[in-house]
Parts: structure tokens; sequence; C-alpha cells
């Protein structure tokens, strides 16, 4: 008999357009759809294109309008400042429709687009409601960004107005926003007509009147703004990703798509209903925090969580299940790199006893791949049911998981789970034809991808056939490597250029890092492939051990040596493991494995601008120099 997973899945890839409007149904559409799927020049795919609908509309008006406005919608959470704020859905949508007739009373309309660059606080949230509210396409940049690159996406996006804060957290440390952005309208071309800034307490920004104004002060003049109805394929924002050309990538995500694939993820993939309090700890400026800690809950009607500080240091290694007990948080989702700090520092789980998780369900993990070493010690603690899940920002939800609202399959460590409804997810050689099982390929999506997806790339729709459609036809290509077994489970095992190639035996640097770290001195690693003169490539890693080990760095090599060896076998030739305190990463988790490789090899490199603190390249360069490891210091 099969699984309600496995009806959907296949009725999701045998008719789409049927499954699709089915679930389109969920919505409270303006004018329901009745174009439901088109292919457009170029092999993509329009979603409901003449529905109508509004996101901020769905997202707080249909609650209240069923008598659910007084429920909390957005608890609000700063260690870092000592603050804790809840919003009832009524609340919310009072100053969500005071910002957006205030942007209106300003001139910005519907079409237009908006640069939003603000730290983790309410009005962040705010403000993209708002602009959905108006049919304004904003574009949230992450609050950490460099003037530079600020400049970069004002210049691609052309917005009406910026809106800012006057500063962001770093752990303790208060980052001052206003001169970033001044910066970057100087660098850029394009002139914003307004910079719409919230001051918060303990720093105010300096204003340049009259182009600067005060976001408070806006919405205290009651302007209030009904939703604007807007087509399903009207762009809800842009978020740019990176680009191998250096240039950022703008995804353009669609309104009716993306609202019908949020709403049917919530209950299946999370198995939430309105009500639940849902957490996704993670940043508005990244895919998740736009999908999950926004959107996706606001949707079904949950209490999601805005939360302004670290997995560890604010205070402790406690932080999360602190909030997990204080908030009954019943689903959390986060990065397995944010579970590695968590355990470096508190390995034992001694913080994780002082709470309670009577109300606790699930936690997923998405980022990065979850290491089973990761896996294990995050499900031992919890004694909860843990699922790694895959997906990409183009994607803007879920490619690969357990459907929890569909089936109890059994997760498996190391793996990413099986498609997503929806997602006909395959193994491809370099020459498009298929891989049996086990065999490890390129992964890549059969064509129609589902709603949700990107559209196109903003005002580049040639650049977005040319990246994601042209190498294989009639498929999405994810730029992942990975494979699938016999049980059509999948394993993703990093990006393409992270297989490397040994004496002609293609090699997974992902597996690598699995075995490194089932070693118990081991809180994380990474391993690159670097250039080797007779074999081609050969793997090096670099690794960080747990608090309080003793352990010296030739014992630890010649371990891991062994281990590799011993797992994958001489072919594998892995020589090197050097230790470093920290490994290079962006602000949302991801190593820079890329910039690694490029200071072991010698090559020129740019200082990526998502990294955490370019310190860190430093480091790692002094320390292979001490070792003379690398064909940078031989």
């Amino acid at each position: 008999m099969k699984s309600q997973y496995q009806s959907q899945y296949q009725e999701s890839i045998g008719n789409p357009a049927q499954f699709w409007e089915e679930q389109a149904t969920a919505l409270e559409w303006f004018e329901f759809p009745k174009t439901i799927l088109s292919t457009k020049v170029g092999g993509h795919h329009d979603w409901f294109e003449d529905g109508q609908l509004n996101m901020s509309y769905l997202c707080l008006d249909k609650h209240i309008n069923e008598g659910r406005g007084n429920t909390v919608a957005l608890l609000y959470d700063s260690p870092v400042t000592n603050t804790k704020i809840s919003y009832t859905y009524l609340q919310l949508r009072e100053e969500v429709s005071m910002f957006a007739g205030a942007m209106h009373d300003l001139g910005i309309e519907k079409g237009d687009t908006v640069v939003i660059y603000m730290p983790m606080i309410p009005q962040a949230v705010m403000a993209m409601l708002a602009c959905a509210r108006m049919g304004v396409i904003h574009s949230v940049v992450f609050g950490g960004f460099a003037p530079h690159e600020l400049a970069i996406r004002i210049d691609d996006a052309k917005p009406k107005a910026i809106i800012t804060a006057s500063y962001g957290m770093e752990f303790d440390k208060k980052i001052p926003y206003k001169p970033l952005v001044d910066d970057a309208i100087q660098k850029s071309i394009h002139q914003p007509n307004h910079v719409i800034l919230f001051q918060r307490e303990g720093l105010a920004a300096t204003m340049q009147k009259p182009r600067d104004l005060d976001m408070q002060e806006l919405i205290d003049k009651q302007l209030f703004l009904a939703p604007v109805s807007v087509a399903a394929n009207h762009p809800l924002y842009i978020l740019y990703t990176s680009g191998t050309t250096g240039k950022p990538k703008g995804i353009v995500r669609d309104t009716g798509g993306y609202a019908v694939a949020l709403k049917y993820s919530m209950s299946t993939v999370y198995q939430v209903e309105a009500g639940d309090v849902f957490w996704a700890a993670s940043d508005v400026g990244w895919v998740v925090g736009h999908s999950y800690i926004v959107y996706g809950p606001l949707l079904q009607g949950c209490t999601t969580i805005l939360y302004e500080g670290k997995p560890i240091k604010t205070p402790n290694p406690g932080a999360f299940w602190r909030m997990i007990e204080e908030y009954k948080v019943k689903v959390m989702f986060t990065a397995p790199t944010a579970i590695r700090a968590i355990k470096k520092e508190d390995p034992d789980g001694n913080y994780f006893k002082q709470f309670s998780f009577e109300h606790f369900s699930t936690l997923f993990l998405a980022g990065e791949r979850c290491d089973p070493a990761t896996y294990h010690w995050v499900k031992d603690l919890l004694q909860k049911p843990v699922i790694d899940h895959w997906w990409q920002t183009e994607s803007g939800w879920p490619m690969l998981g357990i459907m929890l609202g569909l089936e109890h399959a059994e997760p498996i460590a190391g793996s990413a789970g099986k498609p997503i409804v929806g997602f006909d997810v395959q193994i491809l050689a370099e020459d498009g034809t298929h891989l049996n099982a086990n065999e490890e390929g390129i992964v890549a999506v059969k064509l129609p991808l589902p709603p949700g997806c990107l559209m196109t790339l903003w005002q580049n729709d040639q650049w977005y056939i040319d990246s994601y459609l042209s190498q294989y036809p009639g498929y999405y290509l994810t730029g992942d490597g990975g494979k699938k077994d016999e049980n059509g489970y999948f394993y993703i095992m990093g990006r393409i250029d992270d297989v490397i190639n040994v004496s002609g035996h293609r090699l997974s640097t992902g597996e690598m890092e699995e075995i490194i770290a089932q070693h118990p001195a081991v809180a994380e690693c990474a391993v690159v492939g670097i250039a080797d003169e007779l074999r081609g490539q050969r793997p090096m890693g670099f690794v960080v051990t747990k608090d309080g080990q003793t352990i010296t760095e030739p014992e630890l090599e010649d371990a891991l040596i062994q281990l590799i060896r011993d797992q994958i076998g001489a072919v594998a030739y892995f020589r090197n493991a050097v230790l470093v305190k920290r490994l290079p990463k962006t602000r949302s988790g991801k190593i820079l494995r890329k910039t690694m490789r490029m200071i072991t090899d010698g090559l020129a490199y740019t200082v990526p601008s998502t990294i955490d603190d370019p310190q860190i390249l430093v480091e790692i360069t002094e320390r292979l120099a001490e070792r003379k490891l690398g064909n940078a210091f031989l």
C-alpha cells in the first residue's frame, strides 16, 4: 500500500498542474488562477500567472479575519540587547499597514524596488511585509555586507528607498549601519530617493535631511494601507547570491507560486499548524529567513521567532535550549555549523540538561552538509527526531528531506533524505546520462520545477538560462554533486568543484570530512583538494579540535591519515591535517573551501564579501607556512 508521501509525490511528478492547482486552493486568492502552469521561452515555467493575491494579506489579514488576531505572530528575543517583545497578528498588521501607507505617501508604488539593510529586529520583518502589502519588490541585503557589496546591489536593484537601522549587534558590540549605507550610496551610480532609518536605543545615527527619514515617525503618521492585489507572477523579492563571475545573481521569487509552496511545506515537511511555535534560527538576509522566519510561518498562522543572538556566547552554549523551553518551540530549524559550535563548547551537553523539552518535537538542519558525527551528537542529546534536509536560495524551499506530515520515514545520518513532493531529483553523469544507485554524479532536477522556485535572475533572463538550464536541457542544474542509494535516499556531497580527481579517481571531500569528524578530538573540519603535480589533486584537511583536547598535531594527523586509509583506501592519498583555531565561513555558516584551496595552492584570491572574519584567512596562511605545506609554501 502506498504511503501518503508516495501518492502525492507520484501525482506531483506525473500531473504537476493538477496537483498544484489542488494545493493552491489552501490559499485565499483575490482571483483564483485559470492558467496553472505555462512554459516560457528558454524552457522555464510560470505558475498561476493569471491569479491575483497579496502575500501580506495572507500572512496577516486572513488570520485576523478568521478570528485569530490576538494570537502571537512574532516573538522577538535579543539577548545581545536584553530585549524581548511580542506582537499579535493584529499588532503586527497595524505596524505593517501604517509603514506601507507612509511609503506609499512617499511615492513608492507597486513594481518599485526597495533595499532592506537591517539587523535582526522586528522592523526588518515589518519592512518586508509592508513591501509585500504594496506590491513593492524588496531586496534584503544581509546587514554585515561591506559598502562595496551593498553598492553593487543598489546599482543592480535600483531601489527607490533603502530601509536600514542605526546599528546591528555582533555579540556585545554595536556595529553602526548608517555610515555603511552612506558609503554605499556614495559608491553607487544609482541614487535612491530616500533612506528610511529605524533609530535603535543606545546609538543614534546622524540623519542627512531631506533624504533621510525616521521610520518610527513614518509609522506614527497612521496612514493605513490596504493590501494591493498583484499577479501571482509579480516578483515578491530579489535575493542576491554568489555568482561564479563575481557579480551577484539576483534570484527573483514570484508571489503566488511561493505562497503555495511555503503553505504546503509547513504542514507536509515541518508538520506544524496554526498556533504552533516555529523557530528558524537564521537571518532575514538569507533565504531561510525569507521562507521560514517571515513568510512560511505567518502563512500557516504560526508564532514565529526573531532571534538576535548566537548559538554560543550570548551568553553561553545553552542559548538555543533556553529559547526552546521559554517559548515552547515545537519545531526548530538551524544550520549544522551552529550545532557544531555548541558541541565544541559543551561537548557533554551540560547546559542542555538545565532545560525542559516537553513541547519540542523536531530539529531540522540545512545550509550545509551535516556530517554524521554532528548528527548523532545532537540526536543523542535531544532524544528527538533530527532531520537534515537540502535546498538552495534558488529553490526557496526544501528539495530533499523527510516529509513528516506525509510519512514517518527514518532519517539516515549523512543523507539529506528523499525528494520533496514536486522535485524530480536525478543524478546525472557529466554527459547527461542517468547514473545508477550509489554512483556519484551531478544533482539535477527535471523540469518543470515546482512552485516557489526562482522565476529568473533580476533583469537577466539569459543569464538564468545559461547558468541553470543550458548544460542539461530539460533539467535545472543545482551545482551540487551527490548520489542516491537503492532505497531512494540522496546524499549531497558538496558543490561539484568539491569532488576531486586523485590519479583519475573521483573522490568526495565531503566523505573524507565525515570520516575525520568521527575522531573524538575533532570539533569540525574541512577537506579541500589541492593541486598535485603527479596525481592532479590530493586532499588536505583543516581541523578544529574540541575545547580541552591535549592531542598533539602530529598525533592527530597520523590518526586521521589512518582513518582515511582504513575507510577509503590509499588511493585517497590523504597525507596532511593542519590544526587551525577556526575555519573561514560565510556569515550564514558555510565553510569557504574554495578560498582555502586557493590559499593552499598559492593562487590569487579575493576575500569573499560574505566572510565572517577575514583574519581567519591570515591565520590559515600562517599555519600553512609554519608547516611548509601547500604549493604556496614548498
